[in-house]
């Protein structure tokens, strides 16, 4: 599960993420509180002038959530993305112009990161979810069966149609790497577009800021959790017009056999990563913090820094699965480091 926490509005006894609420006068902040959509919690920070116009504005983001996730949910047989698994094999299929961005951007950052992020992984995130639920290992014959059916070269994308076609019967896209943080930045657009001068979207960990913040100096403070520990905050992040997103092991973890399997899958190996156990990643977009705190956690430290050091404007940190080992910063990432624990 993606997790940062969200260091602004009152405290959610009953949610995943605490909140830090620094209280100003103006101008005036309302926080939604905790909703769960998209299999995880989200919430809204605005400035607004009364209740009533806080509720609109909630309403406007949260709908927008809820729009991607009726496009997006591969759990859903309904939604237009588990459609293309039988649809578009051998045959280009018309999608939602919504959708069609988001399977373009997951091609960019599957080329970007030499299919470290490849959305075609489904076969393989099935049968890890059953690991999740059962606490039994794939095997290997399954494993291998899975994996002849990955890779994002299987997907042929037609611009100027909006048409996405698949090379390979049994082919299941998951977009459970980019879709959130693609949601959230629709619902900043949304609100940027209706009028609301600073807010905060947070969507299970995919969070992005714009405007002034409470905090002092306008600062957004977002807190980075111990994937180890729920309730310990390990870092404190200043952001201002920025997104932040954090991949890891945090919750969706299985245990066979004492050792923990993390719900992220590398695509060429077809095995749970193992060497970090978090990675933040704070970039200019929610969907490319998503899709690249994904990515390298299945780089790993080595190869994931020398990708970041290639994205001058992407910054990072790297928790490794190891508890003795520092956490790891790329250049410039502890300029948006308020504290450190």
């Amino acid at each position: 599960m993606k997790k940062l926490k969200t260091l602004v509005g009152p405290i959610l006894a009953a949610a995943i993420i605490f909140l830090l609420f620094v209280q100003i006068r103006r101008p005036r902040f309302f926080n939604s509180g905790c909703r769960e959509v998209m299999g995880t919690f989200a919430q809204i920070t605005i400035a607004a002038k009364n209740k009533q116009q806080a509720a609109d504005f909630f309403a406007q983001g949260f709908g927008q959530f809820e729009k991607v996730q009726r496009l997006m949910n591969d759990r859903d047989p309904n939604s237009e993305l588990s459609r293309l698994g039988a649809d578009a094999v051998g045959k280009p299929v018309s999608v939602s112009p919504e959708l069609f961005d988001v399977l373009q951007a997951s091609v960019h950052y599957s080329q970007m990161t030499d299919g470290a992020f490849d959305i075609t992984v489904g076969p393989l995130t099935q049968l890890w979810r059953k690991t999740q639920q059962t606490g039994q290992l794939p095997c290997d014959e399954r494993l291998a069966e899975a994996k002849e059916k990955i890779g994002y070269q299987k997907i042929q994308l037609d611009p100027l149609a909006k048409t996405i076609q698949l090379e390979q019967d049994g082919m299941k896209l998951d977009l459970g790497g980019i879709a959130k943080g693609y949601a959230v930045d629709m619902a900043i657009q949304t609100l940027r577009q209706n009028g609301v001068s600073s807010g905060m979207v947070d969507l299970g960990g995919n969070i992005r800021c714009f405007g002034a913040g409470p905090g002092r100096g306008g600062a957004w403070l977002i807190g980075v959790q111990d994937p180890r520990n729920d309730e310990k905050i390990i870092l404190t992040l200043r952001l201002n017009d920025m997104a932040a997103a954090t991949s890891g092991d945090y919750r969706r973890v299985a245990v066979v056999n004492g050792k923990p399997y993390s719900h992220i899958i590398n695509p060429k190996t077809a095995q749970s990563v193992s060497e970090l156990s978090g990675v933040t990643v704070i970039a200019a977009s929610a969907m490319q913090a998503d899709a690249l705190s994904t990515a390298v956690s299945v780089l790993g430290k080595e190869k994931g820094l020398e990708l970041l050091k290639s994205l001058p404007d992407v910054h990072a940190v790297l928790i490794a699965a190891d508890e003795n080992a520092a956490p790891v910063f790329t250049e410039n990432a502890k300029n948006f480091i308020l504290r450190q624990n």
